[in-house]
């Protein structure tokens, strides 16, 4: 995939990052600061990689639990299964990629999708597929341009991952990384819940 740039935050005559004379290269308060507000600048193949990295690591979680615990949910307020929150991430991707950045109708069911269980098998296969969709999704990208369709969101117009479709494609990559935190913390609740109970 060639690489393609996606303007986060527009600005003019980005500092230099070069360290002063005088200073040690690894010392912030040496180098010129970029402002929030400058001209911040990836790829479309870098953000892609990352969504799968992170994805691939909860299907790994949700794999090493077994359909047992991958559908269980901790006894805590708001919980979620594992398999619950990677099937929410697949529904993430499949919205913001499909529809907000590619321009289909998507059908979403956003809370149907915290509710979710199933084999794990199952949706192991369904994420290979939802991956190589947001691959092919991203490619269509036009970074600077807004989003082709936010219908069927609740999210208002004026959200940040509306203000372009760079930006709703780095929300889908906020969304699985932060999930993935939370399915690792749920992994390791779940497991010592069942240690602790095991018989014997």
């Amino acid at each position: 995939m060639n690489r393609r740039d996606i303007s986060c935050i527009t600005g003019k005559n980005a500092p230099s990052l070069a360290p002063q004379a005088g200073c040690w290269p690894w010392r912030a308060r040496c180098r010129a600061r970029v402002r929030h507000d400058e001209l911040v600048e990836t790829s479309v193949d870098a953000v892609v990689r990352y969504v799968d990295r992170a994805v691939d690591q909860m299907a790994v979680i949700v794999t090493g639990l077994g359909d047992d615990l991958a559908n269980r949910k901790p006894v805590l307020p708001g919980s979620n299964s594992p398999y619950a929150i990677l099937r929410h991430c697949l529904g993430v991707m499949e919205f913001w990629g499909g529809q907000a950045v590619a321009g289909r109708e998507i059908t979403r069911d956003r809370d149907a999708e915290f509710r979710a269980h199933g084999p794990v098998a199952g949706l192991i296969a369904a994420t290979a597929e939802a991956k190589s969709q947001f691959r092919a999704d991203a490619a269509t990208a036009e970074f600077a341009a807004p989003p082709r369709s936010g219908a069927h969101h609740s999210k208002g117009p004026d959200e940040l991952e509306f203000t372009s479709q760079g930006h709703a494609l780095l929300h889908v990559l906020e969304e699985v990384t932060q999930h993935l935190g939370q399915m690792e913390l749920t992994r390791d609740v779940l497991r010592a819940t069942a240690a602790a109970t095991a018989p014997g």
